[in-house]
């Protein structure tokens, strides 16, 4: 579930890379990229979301604490997401 959570947001952030949701998630994968920083993502943000995109909310969380949050998969999402938030 959490890699389908990943594409899935992929996918939301495509389709609306400056909408509500996309940038909600954006700003999820953004942290969770930065372990440095300890993951700080406000997480009242996620009133934001809608019950369905708050589970996928969780999957990437999830991914974070499987420590998935890396490696080639992790990598081709986040250039995916940077270039719809980017061009969009």
């Amino acid at each position: 579930m959490p890699n389908d959570a990943l594409q899935q947001v992929v996918e939301i952030i495509k389709a609306g890379p400056h909408s509500g949701p996309g940038l909600n998630f954006y700003a999820l994968i953004s942290t969770l990229k930065m372990q440095g920083s300890g993951f700080m993502y406000m997480l009242r943000k996620l009133r934001d979301l809608s019950p369905e995109h708050r589970q996928l909310a969780y999957g990437l969380m999830e991914l974070m604490a499987e420590n998935k949050n890396q490696g080639e998969t992790w990598e081709a999402a986040l250039q995916d997401m940077d270039a719809a938030v980017r061009g969009g």
